[in-house]
């Protein structure tokens, strides 16, 4: 098995640049640091994780930790954290509430992204700290270790419900997320204020609870055909929900968008073959800045500033 001596005689350096190189310190050459990572590449070296911790208290191993495993774009978040930690010499763990827990209360690992709304803030800030630095994908955490990557609802929502308005569209539906959550208390903000801009009342009848689930957004359209007052659009808070009140709609032999219109938000997998008219959020660039920004804390080179994510409209045919 090749150790880290072994890698340090072919590269012709010493073990504690290796080391060095390894565990991403800014202390050596990007020459020697390139050679190093490739050798260790070519001779399938991998860092004894577990070894390290008990020897040295830290590991170079970064712990996300998500809760809903039915939004497919976690899988785009995951490979662009995973890519950029990989080019910088860092490990993944991907886990859940329970398990994550425990992993950011040891040694371990060195830092967190989060993007669990199970996960509370004042579990957060128990254990951010200057050794073990958080990023969030979900909130704002007002705490000097902890810094947020978040995407930039508000705008987007407004353009898409003024485009909405300029086609023409007077009767809005809404069907909201969790609403501790702050991707839906931005986005139903925006709702509502370019509503009100516009001079356009919005009935609270047509006011729909979900919790960004499509088995929520099924139960609020099955509801919405009840009570034979269809809105003329129906803006929904994530495509998994809109994807949901599709399949109710279609269901009550309701058609889309003859009989009603519908967006979403996210622009998940599943989105296209629906024809939904969505807001594109780039996922894959989101994970990767959020490692960015994990690894500049860990480098302490890295600010708390919140970094805001812009998002595109993608106009499809649910909307006529």
């Amino acid at each position: 098995m090749v150790g880290i001596k072994d890698i340090a005689k072919i590269a012709g350096v010493s073990v504690s640049t290796v080391s060095n190189v390894i565990n991403g310190r800014k202390n050596v050459g990007k020459k020697t640091r390139e050679r190093v990572l490739q050798i260790c590449e070519e001779m399938g070296y991998q860092p004894n994780l577990i070894g390290k911790s008990l020897k040295s208290g830290r590991t170079n191993t970064i712990v996300f930790n998500f809760s809903n495993f039915e939004r497919s774009f976690y899988l785009k978040i995951i490979k662009g954290i995973n890519d950029y930690l990989s080019e910088n010499g860092f490990d993944l763990i991907v886990c859940t509430t329970s398990s994550s827990k425990k992993f950011m209360r040891n040694n371990f690992t060195q830092g967190a992204i989060v993007l669990d709304k199970k996960m509370d803030n004042d579990f957060l800030i128990s254990v951010a700290n200057e050794q073990f630095p958080i990023v969030v994908m979900d909130r704002i955490v007002d705490n000097d270790y902890i810094k947020s990557v978040i995407v930039e609802n508000y705008t987007v929502m407004c353009e898409l419900v003024q485009s909405l308005i300029d086609k023409g569209f007077r009767d809005f539906g809404y069907i909201g997320g969790y609403e501790t959550s702050l991707d839906h208390q931005e986005r139903f903000q925006a709702f509502k204020d370019t509503l009100k801009k516009n001079d356009i009342h919005f009935k609270q009848t047509h006011y729909y609870f979900g919790d960004f689930t499509e088995e929520s957004g099924y139960r609020a359209a099955n509801i919405l055909t009840l009570s034979n007052d269809l809105p003329e659009i129906l803006v929904c808070a994530n495509d998994n929900m809109a994807i949901g009140a599709i399949k109710a709609l279609k269901e009550s032999n309701y058609s889309i968008p003859q009989d009603i219109s519908i967006t979403g938000f996210d622009d998940a997998s599943a989105a296209e073959t629906y024809g939904l008219t969505t807001v594109a959020i780039p996922r894959y660039e989101s994970g990767y800045l959020a490692a960015k920004e994990l690894v500049e804390m860990i480098r302490g080179t890295g600010n708390k500033d919140i970094f805001k994510i812009s998002a595109k409209l993608k106009w499809r045919t649910s909307v006529k």
